[in-house]
C-alpha cells in the first residue's frame, strides 16, 4: 500500500506539471483551474443551479459563491431565481461568458493535441486506454456499466494471455514460473493443434485493451475442455467471466460435444462461482502443489 501511494503521488506531481496546473491560471487567462471548471460546466450544460454546481464539483458553498460573484461582476454570468423554487439560484453564461468558455475550450484542445503530437500513435492509444482505466476504477460506481467486446484473438493477444496469467497469479496466489510455463504450453498446444471446427478462443476487450480470455479445446471426441478463464481485476464485476463461459458452452454445443470439463483449483473462488452458476458440478478433487505450496486440484463437468 505504501508503495502504491508513493507511485500515485509521483504520478500526480508529474501530470500536474505536464498540463501546467502549477502555473496558477488556465491557458493564459485570469482564471484558476476551479474557475475554469465552473465555466466549463456552465458552457456544456447551458444553465445550472448553484446547488447543482456545488454538488457536481464538490465545492464549498462559500467558495462557489465568491467565484460566481466575480463572474457576475465581470459580466460572464447572470443569476436568476428558479421558477420552480425561489430559494434556488439558476446560473447562465452571458455572451461574454460563452466567449470566454470558447477561449478556454479551444486552448485546452490545442494543448492536449500538442501533447499527443509528440507521442507515437501506438503510445497515444495506450495513454488514452490507461486514462479510461483510471476513470473506470476511481469513477462513480453508479454509472452505467462500461461496454465490453468479446472477440477472437488477434496478433499479440496470446502473448498477453501468458503474461497476464503469470503476473496476476504470481501476485494473487504466489504461483511461480512453473505455472506461467504451463500456461505457455497450453497456448502453444492450442496454436499447434488448432482444429477451428472443434476449438476456439475468445478475448474480452474494454476500451481497446484485453481484459479477459477463455479457451475451448478438444479433450476427446465427445468432451470439450474449458481452459485459461481469466478476467483482469480492473474489469471484474462487469459480468465478463460469465459471458466468456457462455461463449465456451455455446461453441462446445455447436461443435457437437456431449459434455465439457475444466480443471481449476479451490483457491480460485470467484471462478468457481461462475462455474457453478453455469451448471458445472465438481466431480473430482485431489491434493497438488504449486511453487512449493499445497493446493487442491479440482475437476468440474457438465453436459452441453
Amino acid at each position: 500500500m505504501q508503495d502504491r501511494v508513493a507511485e500515485i503521488r509521483a504520478f500526480n506531481r508529474f501530470y500536474t506539471g505536464v498540463i501546467g496546473l502549477l502555473q496558477g491560471n488556465m491557458h493564459d487567462t485570469p482564471y484558476s483551474l476551479t474557475e475554469a471548471r465552473v465555466l466549463f460546466e456552465l458552457g456544456t450544460r447551458g444553465r445550472a443551479e448553484a446547488a447543482e454546481l456545488r454538488r457536481l464539483l464538490g465545492l464549498d458553498a462559500g467558495y462557489l459563491s465568491r467565484i460566481l460573484t466575480r463572474f457576475e461582476s465581470e459580466g460572464l454570468v447572470a443569476k436568476e431565481r428558479s421558477a420552480a423554487d425561489a430559494r434556488r439560484q439558476v446560473i447562465t453564461l452571458t455572451a461574454a461568458g460563452r466567449e470566454m468558455f470558447g477561449v478556454l475550450d479551444r486552448r485546452s484542445v490545442t494543448q492536449i493535441a500538442e501533447l499527443l503530437a509528440k507521442v507515437p500513435e501506438d503510445d497515444q492509444d495506450r495513454l488514452v486506454a490507461a486514462m479510461r482505466t483510471i476513470q473506470r476504477v476511481l469513477g462513480d460506481t453508479g454509472r452505467p456499466a462500461v461496454p465490453y467486446v468479446i472477440r477472437p484473438p488477434r496478433a499479440g493477444d496470446l502473448g498477453w494471455v501468458v503474461h497476464r496469467h503469470g503476473a496476476l497469479y504470481a501476485r494473487e496466489y504466489g504461483w511461480g514460473r512453473e505455472f506461467e510455463a504451463l500456461v505457455a504450453r497450453i497456448v502453444a498446444d492450442y496454436v499447434a493443434n488448432l482444429d477451428p471446427a472443434r476449438e476456439s478462443a475468445w478475448i474480452a476487450e474494454v476500451d481497446g485493451e484485453p481484459v479477459g480470455c477463455v479457451f475451448c479445446v478438444r479433450k476427446d471426441d465427445e468432451t470439450a475442455q474449458l481452459r485459461l478463464l481469466l478476467v483482469d481485476p480492473a474489469a471484474r464485476g462487469m459480468g465478463i467471466g460469465a459471458r466468456l463461459v457462455d461463449e465456451c458452452l455455446r461453441f462446445a454445443r455447436e461443435a457437437g460435444y456431449k459434455r465439457i470439463m475444466l480443471w481449476t483449483r479451490d483457491a480460485l473462488a470467484s471462478a468457481r462461482k461462475i462455474y457453478l452458476a453455469a451448471g458445472f458440478e465438481l466431480v473430482e478433487e485431489y491434493p497438488g502443489e504449486e511453487a512449493g505450496k499445497p493446493v487442491v486440484e479440482q475437476i468440474y463437468e457438465r453436459e452441453v
